[in-house]
């Protein structure tokens, strides 16, 4: 198929490279030009395990970036709109959704042919049928369902492993108008026969991604609650405790080999500092905020939502069981981005980890192997010493709290002087392995 993505993200670019991959003609559209030329020179404008590989691939072949967003439309069949929904004051900001849905319709005025559009941005049910599709019939003077088509794909991606999850995925949601619609958005994932596919309207198709995002953000939060009260109980560590839930054959079957599956899903029953991202924040909020907006509470997800912006202020709670001033206090993070695997520092627990440390006069020092540039604009030089390796980081620290955990932090052991207290808010380290240790979840 010829396909068109209007959007250069996270979601956008890593969609129109695997599709690509996959031998579709795709035209990835933004209209920030240097983005676009940095995209054609084959260089990844964000860090993505596997991207710069694929954009080498596919790049000048069956892949480019362009500004022309109407030439875009004309050459091809169906157009992913994939920009960004940021959460603003008490609801998502659908601006570069209606945006792009304008100019979209602008252009489908003038063609003749059929043409589907599908939102891959994540948007609250019914976005695609009442704000979407009015804005592309008012804009090009036709009628959906009989002249183009409207539908919604929502994306199940992971940052740190978007690539993976994109050419290997669990499941495909469908959500379109009509069978015509969604005719041609199966046509999309033809490459993908063995995977299941959902197929139903768009608005069901956006409140699943909700539902899914949702639900993983409630086993965080659930973890750390049990994680909390552990702690404060004494003598219990919420790592065993987790592990013997773990052991439950509903979450970890057993074969008739006897050998015992491990799913991913278990990784999110685990105790920490607090989620963070581009996703679970902006989407649980987002769904609270819409069910308040139809009189119906989500006081669950309200709860989700109180005890992740509660959890950064344990580190701190842990620290101070050792030093009760930290003013002047070498303190070192370890970690920005809010998961291993990406440089996206969005809503990520070391933000006001580090806002209050600055505000109690802590002498910072901070690494993070790829997300170093992004913290710069939050905290420059003056704020926080960067450095460039682990062991320049920890070196001379009274304290040492560990945010994000990337692979290399697992030499911490090796590298801590013996009167240096570790804050482990991923539980990533054993708490045997240093001398003086401290975990989320543990009295």
């Amino acid at each position: 198929m010829n396909i068109s993505v209007v959007g250069t993200g996270y979601v956008g670019l890593v969609s129109g490279a695997c599709l690509a991959s996959k031998g579709h003609e795709t035209i990835c559209i933004d209209v920030d030009k240097a983005k676009v030329e940095q995209i054609n020179s084959g260089v990844a404008p964000i860090y993505e395990e596997g991207l710069p590989e694929i954009l080498s691939e596919t790049i000048g072949k069956k892949l480019r970036a362009d500004t022309n967003l109407r030439e875009a439309i004309l050459n091809t069949e169906l157009s992913l709109i994939a920009v960004g929904t940021p959460y603003k004051g008490d609801q998502i900001d659908l601006s570069y959704v209606r945006q792009a849905a304008a100019e979209i319709g602008r252009v489908l005025a003038d063609k003749d042919s059929y043409h589907v559009v599908v939102v891959k941005s994540t948007v609250v049910p019914g976005t695609t049928e009442d704000v979407v599709l009015p804005i592309l019939e008012e804009t090009s003077g036709k009628k959906a369902g009989q002249h183009f088509g409207v539908g919604m794909n929502p994306e199940f991606l992971r940052e740190g492993c978007a690539v993976a999850d994109f050419l290997n995925p669990d499941r495909i949601v469908l959500g379109g108008i009509d069978e015509r619609t969604l005719g041609v958005m199966k046509k999309l994932y033809q490459a993908f026969p063995d995977t299941d596919i959902v197929t139903t309207n768009p608005k069901t198709a956006e409140m699943i991604k909700y539902t899914a995002n949702g639900l993983l953000a409630t086993m965080i939060s659930f973890s750390n609650e049990i994680a909390n009260l552990s702690a404060k109980l004494g003598g219990i560590d919420v790592t065993e405790v987790m592990r013997g839930v773990h052991l439950d054959k509903r979450l970890s079957p057993i074969l008739d080999n006897g050998c015992r599956i491990i799913p991913g899903l278990t990784q999110y029953l685990a105790a920490g500092c607090g989620f963070g991202g581009s996703c679970f924040p902006k989407d649980v909020r987002a769904l609270i905020a819409h069910g308040k907006k139809y009189e119906e509470p989500m006081s669950l997800l309200e709860a989700v939502v109180k005890i992740n912006a509660q959890q950064p202020n344990r580190m701190l709670e842990l620290l101070r069981k050792h030093f009760r001033e930290l003013r002047g206090l070498k303190v070192s993070v370890l970690g920005l981005a809010f998961k291993p695997g990406t440089n996206d520092i969005r809503e990520s627990p070391a933000i006001p980890i580090l806002h209050q440390l600055q505000k109690e006069g802590a002498v910072l020092t901070a690494f993070d192997p790829v997300a170093e540039h992004e913290m710069r604009h939050l905290f420059n030089d003056s704020a926080v010493r960067y450095t460039r390796s682990l062991d320049k980081a920890v070196e001379g620290a009274d304290a040492v709290l560990l945010i994000t955990n990337w692979p290399e932090f697992s030499e911490l052991p090796r590298l801590l002087a013996s009167n240096t207290v570790l804050i482990d808010g991923r539980r990533a380290i054993s708490k045997d392995a240093v001398p003086r240790y401290e975990g989320i979840g543990l009295s």
